[in-house]
């Protein structure tokens, strides 16, 4: 059976240069890949024809030679020395250098896709979270807070080197600096982080004691922290360069305070908006007077209850509920009047209430226009 063209397996035009030759070798390779054609029975066949076209084709000498002569200058000895002949092996290729050309981008999934990321010795340090609970007046005011947060410090020691004196780490022998090696499995190549040095492509020769070549070391950090007016439930406050020291080196990681409000005995909390209920007397609600009202800065307020209040009726104080966390004002408090029915009655007391139920038939305007409806709905369900 006659070969396909070399040109032809790779998608390149004749005469293609070489950049253009791996660029389409690429780009096939991640078509034709076995693993991704589970379904295609001729996927490894066809995989194999692609490795060993490009394996001539990326080779100056055998691109040139097979540009002249085609498939025959390696069947016959024509055209190829002896030691190119030898190097192709008969055309099954030894395609592991080739298919290397591609493997950051056929697997950068399984190597995280760094490509030599390996080689910086100096690793970020983690961020931190820290939950802090305030209250409502903290958070209405603003306030200071110091917090003590265990985290990872550089090491006064080594001064973050994580060598015994401050000594520069030395590069890794095994990966030469990349922090990963290479392995070749059948046709594959397979690269992984380097078991010496454990891809930080340098390694301390006398680790620092106090820290054991860490460059850094735990400890418990005291820091004061400014809690801006207007916090509430799931705020989060930034602090750069306040978490994780760096390993060797490394930049500081971020600290991130999370901010918690405390439930509050009197104030309910809507974003900037405050409700309070108040309870009021019976008498209070049906003659209408005034009552007194705390407010969340400390003061009070004097708010006028209407005659004939009910229960649930709500008025509005403007500006008294919590300011907005980036400016633009304060949000209003909620006053919601809660009638209370007393109790523990005296005697006298229970006789003038009789008294005034029985001469307040016109009013309860609620009660008469609900009793009205039923007895309505009664009357339907007997016609």
């Amino acid at each position: 059976m006659a070969k396909r063209d070399y040109y032809d397996i790779l998608g390149a035009p004749k005469g293609a240069s070489a950049e253009d030759l791996k660029k389409a070798y690429r780009v096939k390779a991640k078509e034709l890949h076995p693993d991704r054609n589970s379904d295609n029975p001729n996927a490894e066949a066809q995989f194999k024809e692609l490795n060993e076209a490009y394996e001539v084709m990326k080779d100056a000498d055998k691109k040139a030679a097979y540009d002249r002569y085609g498939h025959a200058a390696f069947e016959g000895g024509m055209g190829a020395s002896a030691g190119q002949r030898g190097g192709y092996a008969g055309g099954n290729g030894d395609f592991a250098s080739a298919f290397s050309d591609v493997f950051e981008d056929l697997f950068g999934n399984f190597t995280g896709g760094r490509g030599g990321g390996g080689r910086s010795r100096a690793q970020r340090g983690s961020d931190l979270r820290y939950n802090l609970r305030v209250s409502m007046e903290e958070a209405f005011a603003g306030v200071q807070k110091t917090i003590n947060v265990p985290t990872s410090v550089t090491c006064d020691i080594c001064h973050g080197t994580g060598a015994e004196g401050g000594a520069e780490p030395v590069t890794c022998p095994t990966c030469s600096g990349m922090g990963k090696v290479r392995a070749q499995q059948g046709f594959f190549t397979v690269e992984r982080t380097c078991p010496t040095c454990n891809g930080a492509g340098q390694m301390v020769k006398n680790p620092c004691k106090n820290c054991a070549g860490h460059g850094r070391v735990e400890k418990d950090r005291s820091l004061s922290v400014n809690i801006p007016a207007g916090v509430e439930t799931g705020t989060r406050i930034r602090l750069a360069g306040e978490g994780e020291a760096g390993m060797r080196g490394g930049p500081s990681g971020d600290l991130y305070i999370f901010i918690e409000m405390k439930e509050h005995a009197i104030f309910q909390r809507d974003g900037v908006h405050l409700f309070c209920r108040v309870p009021v007397s019976l008498a209070t609600a049906a003659l209408g007077g005034e009552i007194e009202v705390p407010t969340i800065d400390g003061g009070k307020s004097r708010v006028k209850v209407p005659a004939g209040a009910q229960t649930g009726k709500q008025m509005r104080l403007r500006s008294k509920g919590m300011p907005a966390l980036r400016g633009g004002g304060s949000g209003d408090m909620v006053i919601e009047l809660a009638v209370e029915t007393p109790v523990n009655l005296t005697s006298r007391q229970k006789e003038i209430l009789r008294e005034f139920d029985t001469l307040s038939t016109d009013n309860n305007p609620e009660g008469s226009s609900f009793f009205s409806k039923v007895k309505g709905f009664w009357d339907g369900m007997k016609s």
